[in-house]
């Protein structure tokens, strides 16, 4: 199939990938645009691989006010440049970012960084919710594990559902962007406040 220069402009305003990426996207999927989407996210995610343990000392802070002043974030997102720092693309992520901070209250980054307090009062819960309703040992351990995987993910920053679009995680979205600007990007801290709590 031919590719022609609307067809490479439509997958670039869909993707925000370089002009070459998307043409060679085209290219290898025969012209089909939803492969070419696909193939240029699984390339960001190789990329976002082959960065991961490069250091992030540049970046930028960005805040978010809701609510007349009722709540507000603010998010410390790095990546290795600071012409990376600077650019309207990771400035307006680093944004979103924050909105999604005030409007989904996160626990922590990672899992790994939730208190283990907060983990233990929740895996007790579900456990004599289980052995309430009278399910078998086996049983019980078995729904506890699932239940506690879906409050995790709830509370975590990186595997919430992005609030201005469910169908990603903010993780898919880091990975996408580190694809588009080719450096390894990642959240270093976070704050939400709210008044009255």
């Amino acid at each position: 199939m031919k590719i022609t220069s609307q067809m490479v402009k439509d997958l670039r305003d869909k993707t925000a990938a370089g002009m070459m990426d998307c043409k060679k996207a085209l290219s290898e999927t025969d012209g089909d645009m939803e492969k070419a989407v696909d193939f240029l996210r699984q390339k960001g995610l190789a990329v976002a691989a082959k960065r991961a343990g490069r250091a992030t000392s540049e970046g930028t802070i960005e805040c978010y006010i809701h609510a007349g002043g009722k709540i507000a974030a603010m998010v410390e997102l790095s990546c290795e440049s600071d012409f990376v720092a600077k650019t309207d693309g990771f400035k307006e992520f680093a944004r979103d970012l924050a909105l999604h901070i005030a409007a989904s209250n996160p626990v922590a980054i990672t899992r790994e960084e939730v208190p283990e307090e907060i983990v233990a009062r929740e895996k007790d819960i579900y456990v004599q919710q289980a052995l309430d309703s009278g399910k078998p040992e086996n049983i019980v351990e078995k729904m506890v594990v699932g239940k506690m995987d879906k409050f995790l993910a709830e509370i975590c920053l990186l595997e919430q559902k992005f609030v201005k679009n469910p169908d990603f995680t903010i993780q898919e979205l880091i990975t996408d962007l580190i694809g588009k600007m080719g450096e390894s990007i990642s959240v270093k801290h976070f704050s939400r406040f709210q008044v009255g709590v």
